[in-house]
């Protein structure tokens, strides 16, 4: 009795695992004639995945991700190359979000902010050299930032060429009414050594010759390097401190090149520092640079300031507001969310909807202008009133390459990886998608061979 039981649960089993794979292929065949027939109802028909509507075909077939049957997208075809479809789970999926470019939107301040620093002003920099060789004996500059005023001693230089042209000069002072010439050769040449006219005088009067000399300040200004030490031996040009007059600065801000057209020299620019929050310093652009940066792609923009209170100090971060061209400081410009843009270094893409009751998107190339904060600047390719992409750009994009439309990385399109090429990697895998449906049901060894067994008696019985 028991044995009899087993038979007819063996044979119950065998009987729905026969019927399984007798009627899956009826089915699927089924299945392909209504595709068929559903591929005949429109010329363009899109074809999608139940449970993954991001896959979007041209096409019946399979899904490429779970092998189901594909079924007709509820959004027909006849799509540019630019132009995609989605379905509105998939766009729910994705999060994605449209927003409708207004006039509102780009109404903006008109100036521009820009990020600088203080730097030293280079033409009021000068380097304090010897003029003749020797040796330092003395030095009394000794750190940067020290305050250094016209005529104070320097240094103290110990010169054998120094020391010979004093005895030069007290012999010339001897045969001074003989040999006038002479005498105001010696005299010049000293003084092209930049020793003062107190200096050449008291040589002439006590006709002592001095072993040490000083050098002292020609200009009034802080020492900004210190170029030499004490028992340095000098050649003559060579600089032993570098002064810098302060009075003046420069306070230069790193323009984008997009921003170029807005500035001029002359121009007026406020600046206000992290120091001094509260006050606003006005200036004037003196310098545009003709360089661009090729690491940062911006242009150096720089003002001069007159600083003879000390409030700017060389490295302070500084902000500078430039004015543009507008009516009572307000221009109307379009801008859009910066989240909207995919920028692929050479070209700037949005995705624009262009049927008002389908999710249809079309990659649509920008010309961006200035960035404001989260916003940019729209200069070409879009008009107001159309409905962006805002959110989920990228997905969007990635289900255009699926569906082998133009997209930021492909922009010249091509076969959707979603369809033919997904077919042949399943044949070259060994893989007919006639198959595919029949993949789950591989069943262990041990289960076949007992399943053989009992075939012939399951057969008998029926």
């Amino acid at each position: 009795m028991k044995k009899n039981i087993v038979y007819i649960v063996i044979a119950a089993l065998g009987g729905l695992l026969l019927g399984y794979f007798f009627f899956s292929n009826s089915a699927s065949n089924e299945n392909a004639e209504e595709v068929h027939d559903h591929a005949m109802d429109g010329e363009g028909q899109m074809w999608t995945c139940s449970m993954h509507p991001q896959i979007m075909q041209p096409e019946a077939g399979d899904c490429p991700i779970c092998g189901m049957d594909l079924i007709p997208s509820e959004t027909g075809g006849g799509l540019g190359a630019d132009q995609i479809v989605m379905t509105e789970n998939a766009m729910a999926l994705a999060n994605v979000r449209t927003t409708v470019v207004g006039a509102a939107e780009g109404k903006t301040e008109a100036s521009i902010s820009l990020s600088g620093k203080i730097a030293v002003n280079e033409e009021a920099v000068a380097v304090q050299a010897s003029y003749f060789d020797g040796r330092i004996e003395q030095l009394s500059i000794n750190y940067e930032g020290q305050e250094v005023k016209k005529g104070q001693l320097l240094a103290t230089i110990y010169s054998p060429e120094l020391v010979a042209a004093q005895q030069e000069l007290i012999t010339a002072v001897a045969l001074k009414e003989s040999k006038p010439q002479l005498y105001q050769a010696v005299r010049n040449k000293l003084k092209l050594w930049k020793l003062s006219e107190n200096q050449i005088s008291n040589i002439e009067r006590t006709a002592k010759v001095s072993e040490n000399l000083s050098i002292y300040a020609t200009v009034s200004g802080t020492v900004s390097a210190v170029m030499s030490a004490e028992g340095d031996y000098i050649k003559q040009g060579q600089p032993i401190a570098k002064v810098s007059n302060l009075n003046t600065v420069w306070a230069e801000f790193d323009a984008y090149e997009s921003q170029l057209s807005e500035f001029k020299t002359g121009q007026k620019i406020r600046i206000r520092t992290n120091a001094f929050p509260d006050k606003m310093f006005e200036g004037e652009l003196s310098f545009i640079s003709p360089v661009l940066n090729n690491t940062t792609r911006t242009v150096t923009v720089r003002a001069t300031l007159n600083n003879r209170e000390g409030l700017f100090k060389p490295g302070m971060f500084v902000t500078g507001i430039v004015e543009k061209a507008g009516k009572d400081g307000m221009v109307t410009q379009l801008t859009i969310p910066a989240s909207a843009v995919l920028w692929t270094g050479k070209r700037s893409l949005v995705y624009v909807k262009i049927k008002d009751d389908q999710p249809v998107f079309e990659m649509r190339e920008v010309t961006l202008g200035d960035k404001s904060g989260d916003m940019y600047t729209i200069t070409a390719g879009l008009s107001t009133g159309e409905e962006i992409v805002t959110n989920g750009a990228f997905t969007v994009d990635a289900a255009a390459q699926l569906q082998g439309k133009r997209s930021m990385m492909n922009p010249e399109g091509g076969t959707s990886m979603t369809g033919h090429e997904g077919h042949l990697g399943n044949q070259q895998q060994g893989i007919d998608s006639s198959d595919s449906a029949m993949m789950p049901m591989e069943l262990p060894e041990a289960f076949q061979n007992d399943f053989r067994a009992v075939l012939p008696m399951y057969l008998q019985m029926k």
